[in-house]
């Protein structure tokens, strides 16, 4: 008989077409197809743990899964036999071992995502109101934004703070969280001609040791309202004090949202 083996994987994922990664009763999830995928690759059932939840429409670059398998052949045939049971959506990009007492969830320190906003270099957009070029992965801004007013305004929340005002925990859990950076990039070199004006790719980054639930996509509405001149920064120090979900500005689409890596400070070269 094969012997269990503790195992954990790094997946991307596009989640447009699906209703989150959380396993659901007729839904289509990124965990249940990466559960059936592995039950027709080995024959086994194997319940497969996240290193998050991400939402309905998000997608991953550095998920990190846990499991257990009987599995006696290489990793690098389980890896190249999964993909082949995965949807195009979904591609496992490696497994290795999972070190002793390891959990993706609860091992991790910390976790970084990216939201991606396309917008105007100048003047604004018009007449224009479909960008299937770019809507699949992204948020087409129609209008300039201040990214460094976005800049300064992102520099207000890093740090410990309550962030109950963009987000919601878990039952019983804190709104306390740690963010160690969040930032605004205009990427080199990222310069689209639609026409007229040009577009330009911005990237908000955001580092922390734990989300509340949507809390990058309210903070990222909320940034992109500064960028806007809507809200000042005064306006962003007010809602972060409040500690009151009514005073965020509304989340972003899923669309843009990315989630780039997690951390282990225990395990460092768990991946290549």
């Amino acid at each position: 008989m094969t012997p269990d083996r503790s195992l954990c994987a790094l997946v991307a994922y596009d989640g447009t077409e699906f209703s989150g990664f959380q396993v659901q009763a007729n839904a289509r999830t990124v965990q249940g197809a990466l559960e059936a995928g592995l039950e027709r690759l080995t024959g086994h059932f194997c319940r497969i743990h996240g290193s998050g939840r991400t939402d309905t429409g998000v997608h991953a670059h550095g998920q990190v899964i846990g499991f257990t398998l009987p599995w006696k052949h290489s990793l690098d045939a389980l890896c190249q036999g999964w993909n082949r049971y995965l949807p195009e959506a979904i591609v496992v990009r490696q497994v290795v071992e999972a070190p002793a007492g390891f959990h993706p969830r609860f091992s991790a320190t910390a976790r970084t995502y990216r939201y991606t906003v396309y917008h105007p270099v100048a003047g604004a957009l018009e007449n224009v109101r479909r960008f299937p070029l770019f809507e699949r992965f992204a948020l087409v801004e129609k209008s300039s934004l201040d990214v460094g007013a976005m800049n300064q305004a992102a520099a207000l929340l890093v740090g410990e703070h309550d962030f109950a005002t963009f987000g919601q925990p878990a039952q019983g859990e804190s709104t306390q969280r740690r963010i160690e950076e969040l930032y605004w990039s205009a990427e080199t070199g990222s310069l689209v001609r639609l026409d007229s004006p040009q577009l330009q790719r911005l990237v908000l980054t955001t580092t922390a040791n734990g989300f509340l639930r949507r809390m990058v996509r309210n903070l990222t509405g909320t940034l992109l309202e500064v960028g806007r001149g809507t809200w000042q920064l005064a306006d962003v120090s007010a809602a972060l004090a409040a500690m009151d979900r009514s005073r965020s500005a509304p989340p972003v689409l899923p669309n843009g949202l990315v989630l780039e890596r997690v951390d282990y400070s225990e395990y460092p070269h768990l991946f290549l």
